[in-house]
Protein backbone atom coordinates (compact mmCIF):
# COMPACT_ATOMS: atom_id res chain seq x y z
CA UNK A 1 0.00 0.00 0.00
CA UNK A 2 1.39 3.14 -1.10
CA UNK A 3 1.43 6.31 1.45
CA UNK A 4 -0.57 8.19 -1.23
CA UNK A 5 -3.37 5.79 -1.26
CA UNK A 6 -3.61 5.61 2.22
CA UNK A 7 -3.56 9.62 2.33
CA UNK A 8 -6.76 9.71 -0.01
CA UNK A 9 -8.28 7.26 1.32
CA UNK A 10 -8.01 8.75 5.19
CA UNK A 11 -8.73 12.42 3.87
CA UNK A 12 -12.41 10.47 2.24
CA UNK A 13 -12.83 8.65 6.11
CA UNK A 14 -12.80 12.42 7.47
CA UNK A 15 -14.68 14.26 4.67
CA UNK A 16 -17.40 11.17 6.07
CA UNK A 17 -16.64 11.75 9.17
CA UNK A 18 -17.23 14.98 9.63
CA UNK A 19 -20.30 15.39 7.46
CA UNK A 20 -21.90 13.08 9.87
CA UNK A 21 -20.98 15.50 13.10
CA UNK A 22 -22.42 18.37 11.05
CA UNK A 23 -25.45 16.23 10.42
CA UNK A 24 -25.64 15.08 14.01
CA UNK A 25 -25.33 19.01 15.23
CA UNK A 26 -28.30 20.41 12.45
CA UNK A 27 -30.24 17.31 13.40
CA UNK A 28 -30.00 18.37 17.59
CA UNK A 29 -30.50 21.90 16.73
CA UNK A 30 -33.52 21.22 15.48
CA UNK A 31 -34.90 18.71 17.99
CA UNK A 32 -33.69 21.99 20.84
CA UNK A 33 -35.23 24.66 18.72
CA UNK A 34 -38.81 22.49 18.42
CA UNK A 35 -38.47 21.98 22.04
CA UNK A 36 -38.40 25.92 22.59
CA UNK A 37 -40.56 27.19 19.96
Amino acid sequence: ESPTGRLLRDAKLYEIGAGTSEIRRMLIGRELFQETA
